[in-house]
C-alpha cells in the first residue's frame, strides 16, 4: 500500500509539473488574456480524463476484460451519428450548430438514450449474457459507423470540412460555460460512483463471488453500465471522441499500481490521463505547431497498444 503511495505521489507531481508547464510557458504579453484560455482548456483536459479513466475502468471491472472500452458500445459512434445528420439536413448554420447548448443537450441525449435503449432491452442476467450485449454493441457502433461514412459521402463538401472538425477531439475550442454543465454532470456522477466503489472491489472477483458476498450484482452491472455511459456521454459531447484512450490509460493504471482496490486504480489511471492529455497537448501546440490534433496522436498510439494488448492476451490463453 506505501509502495502504491509512493507511485501516486509521483504521478500527481508529474501531472501538476504539466499542468504549470502549459499554464505558464511562453506567454509573451496579453497574460490577462492568454491564461485564463489555457486554464479553460487544462481544465477541460482534466475534467475528460478524469471521466473517461473512471469510465473505462468501471466498465472493465463489470466485464472482466481489460480490452473492452465504453466506445465499444457505440457510444462514440453516435455522436458522430448525430453531428452528422446535423449537417447533412440543416447544414452547418443551422441553430442545431450555432447554438453551442442545443448541440451539446442533443449528443447528450442521443447517446445516453442509446445506451439505455440497448441495456434496457438487450441486457438480461438471467437469459443473455453481459458479452451479448457487448457484441450486439459493437455490431451497432460498425453500422452506425458505415452510416455515417453514407452521409459524408454525399455532404457538401464545405460543409464536410466543418463537421471534421467536431469528429476529433479539440480541447483549443472548449467553451466555458458548457465546461461548467459538463462539471456539473460529472460531479453528480462522480458523487454516485464515489458510494458504490467498494462494491466494485466485489464485483471484480466474479459474479459467484460476489452475490455469496451479498452484492445485488445485475442491478449494480445495470447501474455501472448507467454510469459509464453518463462520463463517456458528457466527455464526447464537450470535446469530441477519442478512441483508445480509455483503453491506455486503464491498462497503464493496472501495471503501474499493482492494486485490487478501485479508489487506487481509478485514482492512477486519472493521474495518467491528465499527464498524457496536459502533457501531449502541450506536444502538440508547442512542438508541432498545432499540424496534428491530440486525438490522432492518441488513436495511433493507442491502436498499436490495443494490437499488444491482443497479442499479450492470446499468449497468456495458450
Amino acid at each position: 500500500m506505501r509502495k502504491n503511495s509512493t507511485k501516486l505521489i509521483f504521478l500527481a507531481v508529474l501531472a501538476i509539473i504539466c499542468i504549470l508547464l502549459y499554464g505558464f510557458y511562453d506567454i509573451k504579453g496579453g497574460f490577462d488574456y492568454a491564461f485564463p484560455k489555457r486554464m479553460i482548456r487544462v481544465t477541460a483536459m482534466i475534467v475528460t480524463g478524469i471521466a473517461i479513466a473512471y469510465s473505462t475502468v468501471v466498465f472493465q471491472t463489470i466485464t472482466h476484460n481489460r480490452i473492452l472500452t465504453p466506445s465499444v458500445m457505440g457510444i462514440d459512434s453516435m455522436y458522430e451519428v448525430v453531428q452528422t445528420l446535423i449537417y447533412f439536413f440543416a447544414g452547418s448554420m443551422s441553430i442545431w450548430v450555432l447554438n453551442k447548448y442545443m448541440n451539446f443537450g442533443a449528443a447528450i441525449f442521443a447517446m445516453i438514450l442509446f445506451a439505455l435503449i440497448l441495456y434496457r432491452f438487450l441486457f438480461r442476467a438471467d437469459k443473455h449474457p453481459i458479452y451479448l450485449l457487448l457484441l450486439i454493441g459493437m455490431i451497432l457502433g460498425t453500422l452506425l459507423g458505415s452510416f455515417v461514412t453514407f452521409l459524408q459521402v454525399m455532404i457538401d463538401p464545405v460543409e464536410y470540412l466543418s463537421l471534421q472538425s467536431r469528429l476529433f477531439a479539440n480541447f483549443t475550442n472548449v467553451k466555458a460555460d458548457l465546461l461548467f454543465i459538463a462539471m456539473g454532470i460529472l460531479l453528480i456522477a462522480f458523487i454516485f460512483g464515489y458510494f458504490i466503489m467498494d462494491k466494485l472491489d466485489v464485483m471484480s472477483l466474479g459474479r459467484e463471488n460476489a452475490i455469496n458476498l451479498g452484492i445485488n450484482y445485475d442491478r449494480m452491472v445495470m447501474n455501472v453500465l448507467i454510469l459509464s455511459s453518463v462520463l463517456i456521454a458528457t466527455s464526447t459531447a464537450l470535446v469530441g471522441p477519442i478512441t483508445f484512450f480509455g483503453l491506455i490509460v486503464a491498462n497503464l493504471s493496472y501495471q503501474f499500481l499493482v492494486s485490487y482496490r478501485h479508489s487506487v486504480l481509478i485514482l492512477g489511471a486519472s493521474l495518467i490521463s491528465i499527464i498524457a492529455l496536459v502533457g501531449g497537448q502541450f506536444l502538440i501546440e508547442h512542438v508541432f505547431e498545432l499540424r496534428t490534433t491530440i486525438s490522432v496522436i492518441i488513436n495511433f498510439v493507442g491502436g498499436i497498444y490495443f494490437i499488444y494488448l491482443l497479442l499479450k492476451e492470446s499468449r497468456s490463453a495458450g
